[in-house]
């Protein structure tokens, strides 16, 4: 054979082998892939058991195994979490890998179409989180922080008579989560719960001088905290072992005198310097005259003073000779324009509103009214010039306590949402629990009040029997003068079924009725602010008020021709338009249903909470310490 004819041949070959090595088919090369198959079983997030156990050896693989294991390992570090974007990034790393062989080639290939059919893989939620940026939030800026003493008679839930209880309790725990630093002071009485007694630490004890002849008293410290407030109890048996924190004049007078002292004292023995003193109603009216005379040249007197007027007419007024030996303040400070009143008496909340640096009220329209006769209680003439001092801000309450989606005493809880339907269901338990007949279809008015004749019962007494009919029912709650509960009695009597007096205060009971009931009276003669139109809005019944103070800070009015407003008012002091107030809300509840349930819904979503109110307060505490 010629030299040229072998060359051709060989040429030949090459080329046929060429062509087998480069033409081998896919199913082939897997069989013949036992390195890689191995490295698939050691990744995790890939598991393919059902194909591992077919594979077959083949002594002839030319894969090396290094190689192949970067490639898996590529392949799961991969960022697609879901089986297709898998496939596709696995692949695209194959093909772009730099390979010596054809060979090698299709086994890289080959590897993700057995991840394909067998096992899909799933996201995982830490890779996702971890690629989301998450931002850091800002910081909220609640303002310069500052400290603040309130002194009061009682607070909710040591001691509660009265609206002075539930602020003393609410406003410092909004204050204290805009940045300040609140302490509580109030007296040790014995009908404080003894759950609240037993928790209560001592934080020390001294004798004070109180009288003007030089007598002193004992003064214990007892400290409780809770809420991020710092409640401290001024311990003394002899004025305060009574079971009730008020009794009499005759000996309120020298209690109140010592309290208000022994609270100053308190703050000065604790080291404990307030940027502000915040005392309320004339059982504190004295802190004032005492920040000024006897504890001026002490830390505490450093403080400004703030007096909130919650009633004014309950003032603090006796005999001056008496109050002025209790107290000993000095002679210059009962005079006409200070503590003095009708040349013998001498008035602790009008000295109070002399020495303050600022007089505020629980509502505007009622910081105007009591500069009028009217309602100015014999100080509308002190008032009014000191009127540059007066500001009005209106109460809230505490939204956790007195919430119809979390109140445990409900038969049904309920929202915005939910109160048109689980209104119905606290109706009949309301119905069966005060053995009213049980009827949807009748309107149920409730009242919840001390029995007086400041909350306008003459107005309803008046107007009952004119409203009483086979679609009314009415549920009245509290305790009071004689007159009052005597006559609720006989109406009980008299409208049996459809009429429920009940003569006590029962907090279960006030719940249910605030739930129960369609609409809640507050006819009052006067109202400072009043939180009984608060609540009943929070719990979706609605209010029907006189326009007097915070009644009419709180409610607006209802107009029938843009259908806006969340009550029922009306002004003068007289039944016929009580008795009209009333019809105006029954004709809307039982002619347009529709209207009333949208009025439900919009009291229950009005602030009537703390929050407002208490930046208020803030930014006056900030106003008077300029300092700062």
């Amino acid at each position: 054979m010629s030299k040229k004819t072998v060359q051709k041949s060989k040429k030949r070959t090459t080329r046929a082998n060429k062509k087998r090595t480069t033409g081998v088919k896919a199913n082939t090369v897997v069989k013949s892939a036992p390195v890689t198959s191995e490295k698939v079983t050691e990744v995790k997030p890939v598991e393919v058991p059902k194909k591992v156990d077919t594979v077959e050896s083949t002594p002839k693989t030319t894969v090396q195994p290094k190689e192949t294991s970067e490639k898996v390992v590529a392949a799961e570090s991969a960022p697609a979490v879901k089986t297709a974007p898998t496939k596709k990034a696995t692949t695209k790393k194959t093909t772009t890998a730099k390979s010596t062989t054809a060979t090698r080639k299709k086994t890289t290939t080959a590897k993700p179409k057995s991840v394909k059919s067998e096992t899909p893989v799933e996201a995982k939620p830490t890779e996702v989180i971890q690629e989301v940026p998450v931002e850091k939030s800002q910081p909220i800026d609640l303002g310069p922080r500052r400290s603040v003493a309130f002194i009061g008679s009682e607070c909710y839930p040591f001691v509660k008579t009265g609206g002075l209880g539930d602020v003393m309790s609410a406003l410092p725990k909004s204050l204290a989560k805009l940045n300040m630093d609140v302490k509580v002071i109030i007296p040790r009485y014995k009908c404080i719960p003894q759950k609240f007694q037993e928790k209560m630490e001592y934080k020390g004890s001294f004798y004070m001088d109180l009288c003007a002849d030089g007598k002193q008293y004992y003064v214990g410290i007892m400290e409780y905290q809770e809420d991020g407030v710092v409640y401290d109890f001024i311990d003394n048996d002899e004025f305060f072992s009574w079971g009730n924190p008020y009794t009499n004049l005759i000996d309120d007078i020298p209690k109140f005198c010592y309290f208000s002292k022994a609270a100053l004292a308190a703050l000065n023995y604790l080291n404990w310097t307030p940027d502000i003193v915040h005392c309320h109603d004339w059982q504190a009216a004295l802190v004032p005259l005492y920040l000024r005379t006897s504890f001026k040249d002490t830390n505490v007197g450093r403080a400004g003073a703030v007096l909130t007027i919650h009633n004014l007419r309950f003032q603090g007024i006796y005999d001056r000779k008496t109050i002025q030996y209790w107290s000993d303040l000095p002679d210059y400070v009962f005079n006409k324009d200070c503590m003095t009143q009708n040349w013998l008496d001498a008035n602790m909340l009008k000295g109070g509103i002399t020495y303050c640096n600022k007089l505020t009220t629980v509502s505007n329209t009622y910081a105007g009214e009591i500069q009028t006769e009217e309602y100015g209680e014999g100080l509308e003439e002190h008032l009014r010039y000191h009127s540059s001092k007066i500001l009005g801000i209106v109460n809230g309450i505490d939204t956790d306590i007195w919430n119809p989606a979390t109140d445990k005493l409900l038969a049904a809880q309920y929202d915005s949402q939910s109160v048109i339907k689980n209104k119905k269901v606290n109706k009949k338990a309301l119905q069966e629990s005060l053995g009213l007949e049980v009827d949807d279809y009748k309107i149920v008015i409730g009242l919840i009040s001390r029995l007086t004749n400041q909350k306008g019962l003459d107005l309803v007494n008046d107007v009952i029997p004119s409203i009483m009919d086979e679609h009314t029912q009415v549920v009245v709650l509290g305790t009071g003068d004689a007159m009052y509960e005597d006559a609720f009695r006989y109406y009980e009597n008299k409208y049996k079924g459809n009429f429920c007096a009940y003569i006590a205060y029962n907090e279960n009971v006030a719940h249910n009725i605030y739930a129960g009931c369609d609409a809640l009276l507050v006819p009052s003669r006067f109202e400072p602010c009043g939180l009984t139109q608060l609540i009943s809005m929070r719990y979706g019944s609605i209010p029907i008020v006189r326009e007097t103070g915070g009644l009419k800070d709180t409610v607006q009015p209802y107009n029938l021709f843009d259908n806006t407003g969340n009550g029922f008012t009306f002004d003068r002091y007289e039944s016929r338009l009580l008795y009209d107030a009333i019809n105006r809300a029954k004709t809307l509840y039982f002619e347009n249903r529709k209207s009333w349930d949208e009025m439900v819904v919009r009291d229950m979503n009005k602030d009537v909470s703390w929050q407002q109110s208490a930046k208020q307060y803030k930014d006056m505490y900030v106003e008077l310490t300029p300092k700062y």
